[in-house]
Parts: C-alpha cells; structure tokens; sequence
C-alpha cells in the first residue's frame, strides 16, 4: 500500500509541475478608462438591449469605441443596429442630468456614430475575401488606432464579425504587422455563440482570449461563469446566491420605473443580463479585474489553461484540483453556508453592482443632492482606484489605513471591510498566506503567515517560494442604495528571513 501511494504522490507531483509550466501574461497596467468595442446579437431577445442600457450608464468610466450589430446561433440571418441607435437616442437624453453627477460622458452623437452592422449571416460560412462588412472595418479603424491602452472586444454573440476583421488584416499585411495588431486586443466572450470563437483560437493563438469554449446551441451555458450575473433560477446553478436583487419585480422598482431611460429596459425572457459580464470587469471600482484575468471583479474570475479540444492556453474555466488552485470561488452565500462555483466569482459582487446601476438610474432622473454617489478611497494617504503594489515577508506585520476615505454626499457614514481575496491571483503564483486583525474599521493589520500555500492532500511537495496575497478594501455608504467602492492591495510576500 506504502509503495502504492507513494507512486500516485508522484504522478500527482507532476501534474502539479506540469500545470505550472504555462507561461502566464504579465498583468496589464492600470487606466483610468478602458477602451472597449462591443458585438451584440441584439434584437434575438431582451437580455442585449438590456445589458446595453447598463453600459451606457458607464460610459464616463470607459471609452466605447464601437458597437457592432452582429448575428449569432440564435439570430443567424439578420442585425438589429437599430435598436441600438434606439437606446444611444434615450441615452443623450438624459445625458444632460447625468452629467449633474459625474463627468466624462460621451456625447450621444459620437456614440450613435460608432453603431455599424457587422456579418450578415451565420458563422463562418459568412466570412473570406470579398465578405468585408461596416463591422469587420470598424474592428480594424479602432484596433489600429494609436493608443497605448488595450483594445476589449466585448462579444455578446456570434464572433464571426471579429473573425473577418483577423482574416483581413491577416491578408493584407505582414507577419510583425498581424502580431502588433493582434496583440492590442483583448477578448472576452459570452460563451461561443457560432463556430468563429474556435476558429480564431486555433488561427491566432497569440490573442487574449478569455471564454468558456462550448457548443454554440446553449446546452452549456449552464456551465460558465456568466451566468452568475442571474441565472440562478433559469440555469439551476447559483445555490448561496441572493436572488431577490435580479428579479423582475426588483427591476421594475429600481430600473424600470426610472423616468424615460428606464422605459427602455425590458422585461427579460430568461435571465437578468446574460451579456453583461463581458464587460462588468471594465468599470472604475477599485477591483480593476480587466488588469489579468485571474484576479476577479464584478464581471468573475478566470485561470490560464488549455482546456480539452484547444491548440493553447486560454483565459478560461478549470484548474487543479489537486493543489486547489482553479477558477472557482469560496464565498458565503445567503444562507450563511460556504459555496464553491464558477458562478461565485460572479454573484458575491451582486448586491454591490445591483445597488450600483440602481443608483445611475437615479442619476438620469434626481438632482446631486438627492441621489446617492459612491465614496472616494484613500489607503495609506494614497487617494485614487489604482492597484497598489506592497512587498512582505512571513511574520512582518503590514499595516494598511484607509482613515482618509471619504463620501461625496454629506451626512453619510462609511462602512469598512478588508479581506483577503484567497483565489484571486492563483494562475501565476502560489497564493500567500496572510492574517488579517481589524478587518472591520479603517485600519487593517496583515501579517504573512506563508510565502506560499501548502496542498491540502497529504505528502505532496511542501510549497516553496514567493507568493502573492490580494487584500481587497470595500468601502460601504449608508446611502440608498447603499454603495461600494474598492481598493486592491497586492502583497508580494517573501519568506522569513535575512
């Protein structure tokens, strides 16, 4: 027996060592706006048109550079620009009020000039030489543009647009010129909703892609992390989430009822959103979970993997069970029990980024004075949303203080929680170990307790080595509706030691 466990011991060292050998993206840097370029089936049922509305109350927090109408499975055959030029319309309508609350929103005609229409039919029988569409150009104006952020290509349906954008550029320029181009984007897709998504991994393995790959008839979304946006109920698989805040009856109260903007927020057939996740990590709220993907925010949390029936890696869904490390979260759920799922990484954020989209729907239709606005973050006398970077070592106590934190509204008391993000991180290194003392008041004491986390299974390698630990701030009005701003502090941690 001995000599049988100490044979699977070694197999199972070497998956672990094996798994490790991916060469992880370095994180990008942080921007204070990032660009984004949206592909939508909108028009196949009220989830887009709904998910649109919710970008366009972000659209201060992010440069939208495009948004393409495009089919999918469930649309093969036509685009729905229209509807999208509908909500750009509602949107410089209440503009001006937004404009009483935060600046930096985009004038409606620029955006209404960025709808295009992209691949006229399904798939990639609707793509190759003399196939070019508004949408595919448009793909290659933006990606071409000289700024030094990266481009997200948001999909919310079929990729196939995107995939004659890579064809043309592809034919038309040279090896360096395709790397360059191919290596300002950023993918992430709502699960593959027509065959382009696998053939643009397998042609292009050099893109950042980030999706649960699929079938394109929906018999897996069940499986993917957006679905934790709402998809309790439709897709059975959110148990521990709190449902109550993605009900219809909670968005004719909080959305639908907002003045005219909120007229155009449908009803859903399904579920609440199921597009929305694709670009909940781009918003300004302290999590910057766009910076790599395996740090997780509101749009979920993602591993560098090369998933069954892919060429390479990918930002995808899995892990090592073995050593722990996957793309899933712990999280206590309402019922006060601990739960672990794709979907978590998604809806431990909900009462958050709910309570948010209900406050900018107050925004389009109450003066500053009668609306709730998020607060303002300080750490260590430092103000802003940027990821801060701190260097420890085991049994050295860091100590973070948030004292300086604010609240734009007067009157109103702040709230502080820090805690430890424990998967957050994990594709690269091995999560540091770290206690946390006074996590509920301003100022937070942390101490590494290991540079590195041992395994859970018996008789495997001990961990050796650096670790980081990602510290998250939550900053909490007592507002209506309440809200949440972050701060991320990552603590590079060493081992004890001269």
């Amino acid at each position: 027996m001995r000599r049988w466990w100490s044979g699977v011991v070694v197999l199972l060292m070497v998956a672990v060592s094996g798994a490790q050998q991916v060469v992880v993206p370095a994180p990008d840097a942080y921007v204070e706006r990032p660009r984004v370029l949206v592909l939508s089936d909108i028009g196949n049922e009220p989830d887009d048109q709904m998910s649109l509305l919710r970008l366009l109350l972000y659209s201060n927090e992010m440069d939208i550079e495009g948004l393409v109408a495009v089919t999918s499975v469930w649309q093969r055959t036509a685009t729905h620009a229209e509807t999208m030029h509908e909500l750009v319309k509602a949107y410089g309508e209440v503009r001006g009020n937004l404009r009483l609350h935060a600046s930096g929103w985009p004038e409606a005609g620029m955006l209404d000039a960025e709808i295009v229409s992209g691949q006229g039919s399904y798939g990639m029988a609707a793509t190759g030489v003399g196939k070019s569409s508004a949408g595919a150009e448009e793909i290659i104006r933006v990606g071409d543009r000289a700024d030094a952020r990266p481009l997200w290509i948001s999909i919310w349906g079929g990729a196939n647009t995107l995939a004659q954008a890579l064809i043309e550029v592809r034919a038309t320029r040279s090896a360096a010129e395709l790397q360059k181009f191919v290596s300002r984007l950023r993918v992430m897709s709502i699960s593959d909703q027509d065959d382009a998504g696998p053939w643009i991994r397998r042609e292009f393995p050099g893109l950042f892609y980030v999706v649960q790959p699929s079938s394109a008839n929906g018999s897996q979304y069940a499986y993917a992390t957006w679905t934790g946006i709402s998809g309790d109920a439709y897709y059975r698989n959110g148990e521990g989430a709190d449902s109550s805040v993605v009900t219809n009856e909670w968005l004719d109260k909080n959305i639908r009822s907002k003045g005219s903007y909120g007229k155009h927020y449908p009803r859903f057939l399904f579920i609440m959103e199921g597009d929305t996740s694709a670009y909940l990590n781009l918003i300004g709220n302290g999590l910057n979970g766009y910076q790599r993907p395996d740090w997780g925010g509101w749009g979920g949390r993602y591993l560098y993997l090369q998933p069954y029936g892919e060429t390479h890696a990918i930002w995808t869904q899995g892990g090592d069970e073995f050593s722990r490390v996957t793309s899933a979260d712990t999280v206590v759920g309402v019922d006060g029990r601990e739960h672990t799922s794709d979907q978590a990484t998604v809806w431990r954020w909900r009462e958050a980024f709910q309570n948010d989209f209900a406050a900018r729907m107050d925004w389009t239709v109450k003066d500053f004075a009668h609306a709730n606005h998020a607060p303002r973050v300080r750490v260590n006398g430092e103000a802003g949303r940027t990821t801060m970077f701190l260097d420890a070592r085991v049994g050295e106590p860091v100590v973070l203080d948030a004292a300086g934190s604010d609240d734009p509204d007067a009157g109103q008391h702040l709230k502080y929680s820090w805690f430890e993000y424990r998967e957050a991180g994990a594709a690269e290194t091995s999560p540091a170990m770290v206690r946390l003392e006074d996590a509920g008041t301003a100022r937070v004491t942390v101490t590494p307790v290991s540079s590195c986390t041992t395994t859970w299974l018996p008789k495997l390698k001990a961990c050796r080595g650096d670790g980081d630990a990602h510290i998250i701030l939550a900053v909490t009005d007592d507002g209506v509706p309440a809200l949440t701003s972050y701060r991320r502090v990552v603590l590079h941690v060493r081992a004890a030691g001269p």
